[in-house]
């Protein structure tokens, strides 16, 4: 591996101009087809094999209206009015009327005619129907929408806005993300202390991620991509791209302060770091990979796209960063005398203090034992929180506060139940012909029932079928209450007794059902995903060290991190605390996606910084040796002053980036990136810099024991460039 690298770096650094071009070439053919075909994400999400989408697939074909998007008008009197004041009654009727005639709006409804006005006569709901899937509804039809609403509200009627018209749809880039990209420009300029050293690991990354998602845009056009895929893409595609470009870079500038030929040093650092984020980049591509074993196609997409994006910048950094070193030929070399030059070479400063990777690596490894043990029990008390991890699928009440959506919810929350947000459609299809008849037995059976949660069953509405009718079930609680969780498996319990007695096949449907199916999907799914991402990168790592605690120890590493990451957005998220410091709107259970989400995630960026660092000291290991008067622990801090400012700075880049997006108003990203931030800290400075060392130190050589016959199976990747000969 090293040798083949060490070849690619050197062909880079020689043809510069050619390996530029193409990846300019490449850039220029993707923004062509973006231009001319642009994208089509997808923001609906679907569930194969669930009871809720069978239903949904059922009701797109026989009763369309039950599935299309649906927005609600809530009208709210004044203190001390009613609705039933004529110039109010006026007022909803205009709106209505407005409405209906909005464009791509089927109908809208009369709160009056409908009767869905509340007992106290202060609060009325209107509903908005459109015959069309959320991807194909245009933001400017809702804006429609609102301005009516407003004029509503400019004659002296609260009027806010919600449904299903508002939903996910995908990052957008603020300020905040701008100030992670600071923070990232800013630690690369304290790492390097050059401007040309700084930018190229910023260029690099930019190059790899703008390939990876214009050209997922572009598949947008010939295959489903969920409007939620560009988010992960670019935020693990950004951290990812400086992280591997600054390893490779730092490399080269620690053999050019020795005095290397650039252009040797260029191949070798390609050949040596180079090989480190080729197996750091295939551990995070596994682990984002692995979210096809949920079965859920949006989550898939995430992972792939997110892969794809990681496979970008393991390719840019391996082909075009060379090509970019050649470019800057001699001038990434440190001035002689300097501080760069003096970190570079990691030697101690003027004062005789050894560089602070080496000092923390010498405490930590002093006492290996004691330093295990503290990490460990650190993180399980920061873990304990986790313990308490609810889950559920975001809806307009998780929105923010201040949003019409959010208010809507809350008015509707207030006047007609929690339950009326969170409505579950019966399915029912007759084998016989008689919707009807079927739906009134299925009625009469979900009444006997005497259910304590549901507090009414709709009128049955046909289908256009001739065998389809679906029952409305308005349960007592909200649509992420648990007791709305046990009432849906209550009445699927219930069903087929009821299906024989009304010769038909019920499903219960609808979206609170579908997201509870989600979350049901996504909690079986965890474990079987878990073990199949874990175990490869297992394999992977056994391969890359040729060792068997090396593996093992990463994993338990990783758990412990995870462990806190999870703990902390409990606190957060679920809990409240200092959730106005992170700009949390809303307390309540974390979306059912997250845990899964943060776990990939999280995993294969662990590994990272594990064949980082671990490399480094295996290199330490193999090319300098255990030699009489050089113990096991030299390796260990030999290994960790190198690699201890790279894996620093790069840690601090990706908290960066990550904490950068808990600033976005997207409420399913937001928990998901405060938990890599935390998880991200938390990994390298007390599990990769901490634990690790002080681990390697308390096992000494065993840490590098394989057994003889796996010895001899195991091909020889040669991670460290031993094969290149010992560096001088």
């Amino acid at each position: 591996m090293a040798t083949l690298l060490h070849a690619l770096g050197r062909a880079a650094f020689r043809r510069r101009g050619r390996f530029l071009a193409c990846w300019l070439l490449l850039i220029a053919l993707l923004g062509g087809g973006f231009a001319a075909y642009g994208s089509h994400l997808d923001s609906e999400a679907t569930i194969p094999g669930s009871q809720a989408q069978q239903g949904i697939d059922v009701l797109e074909k026989s009763l369309p209206s039950a599935t299309g998007v649906t927005a609600q008008l809530v009208f709210a009197a004044p203190p001390g009015t009613t609705l039933d004041d004529p110039a109010y009654r006026a007022v909803i009727a205009k709106t209505v009327r407005a409405a209906g005639k909005a464009p791509q709006v089927e109908s809208a409804t009369d709160p009056f005619r409908t009767e869905t006005v509340s007992a106290d006569r202060r609060t009325a709901l209107a509903q908005v129907l459109y015959p069309i899937k959320r991807d194909a509804l245009k933001d400017s039809s809702v804006t429609a929408l609102e301005s009516i609403a407003e004029e509503a509200r400019s004659d002296g009627l609260r009027t806010e806005v919600g449904g299903t018209v508002y939903s996910t749809g995908g990052l957008a880039v603020g300020i905040g993300e701008a100030i992670g990209l600071g923070v990232a420009i800013l630690v690369l300029l304290v790492t390097f202390g050059s401007l040309t050293a700084a930018g190229l690991p910023l260029l690099t990354a930019l190059f790899g991620l703008v390939i990876g998602l214009i050209g997922l845009l572009l598949i947008s056009n010939v295959t489903t991509v969920s409007s939620t895929a560009p988010s992960l893409a670019l935020m693990v595609g950004l951290a990812v791209g400086i992280d591997y470009a600054l390893l490779i870079v730092d490399r080269h500038r620690t053999q050019l302060a020795a005095g290397m030929d650039p252009e040797e040093s260029a191949a070798r650092a390609t050949g040596t770091a180079g090989g480190a984020v080729v197996f750091a980049g295939l551990t995070v591509i596994i682990a984002l990979s692995g979210l096809t074993v949920v079965g859920i196609p949006f989550l898939s997409v995430m992972g792939l796209a997110a892969a794809g994006t990681v496979l970008m910048a393991v390719a840019v950094a391996i082909t075009l960063l060379p090509a970019l070193l050649g470019f800057a030929g001699a001038r990434l070399r440190p001035k002689a005398g300097s501080r760069a030059e003096r970190r570079a070479r990691y030697e101690p400063s003027p004062s005789g203090r050894a560089p602070a990777g080496e000092r923390w690596a010498r405490l930590v490894t002093r006492r290996p034992l004691a330093t295990i043990l503290i990490v460990v029990i650190g993180l399980g008390v920061l873990a304990a929180p986790a313990t308490q991890l609810a889950l559920a699928m975001p809806d307009n009440g998780t929105a923010a506060p201040e949003t019409t959506q959010r208010k809507a919810y809350d008015l509707i929350s207030d006047a007609f139940g929690p339950g009326v947000n969170g409505r579950l459609l019966v399915l029912v299809q007759s084998r016989t012909g008689h919707p009807e008849a079927a739906a009134a037995e299925v009625t009469a059976g979900l009444e006997g029932l005497r259910l304590p949660d549901v507090v009414s069953v709709g009128e049955p509405q046909i289908g256009t079928d001739g065998r389809t009718a679906i029952l409305t079930v308005v349960p007592k609680a909200g649509p992420r209450a648990e007791a709305t969780e046990r009432l849906v498996r209550e009445i699927r319990t219930r069903t087929p007794a009821m299906g024989r007695a009304a010769d038909a096949e019920i499903l219960v449907t609808g979206s609170t059902a579908a997201a509870i199916d989600v979350s049901d999907r996504l909690r079986a799914s965890l474990l079987p995903f878990v073990g199949t991402v874990v175990g490869l990168a297992l394999i992977l790592l056994l391969l890359v060290f040729r060792s068997l605690i090396v593996p093992v120890k990463a994993a338990f590493g990783f758990l412990l991190s995870a462990g806190a990451a999870f703990g902390a957005v409990v606190a957060v998220f679920q809990w409240g605390w200092l959730a106005e410091v992170f700009g949390v709107p809303t307390s309540g259970p974390v979306f059912s996606f997250m845990p899964i989400v943060l776990i990939a995630v999280l995993f294969g960026l662990a590994m990272d910084y594990e064949v980082f660092l671990v490399a480094r000291i295996r290199e330490e290991h193999v090319l300098r040796g255990d030699r009489p008067g050089r113990p096991p622990v030299e390796s260990v801090v030999a290994g960790s002053r190198h690699a201890s400012r790279v894996v620093t700075a790069a840690a601090l880049i990706m908290f960066a980036v990550f904490a950068s997006f808990v600033t976005a108003e997207d409420l399913t990203l937001k928990p998901i990136a405060f938990g890599l931030a935390v998880g991200i800290v938390v990994d390298a400075f007390l599990i990769r810099l901490t634990l690790v060392p002080a681990t390697l130190a308390l096992t000494g050589t065993t840490a590098w024991w394989l057994p003889r016959w796996l010895d001899r199976l195991l091909p020889q990747l040669d991670i460290e460039g031993a094969k290149l000969g010992a560096e001088r």
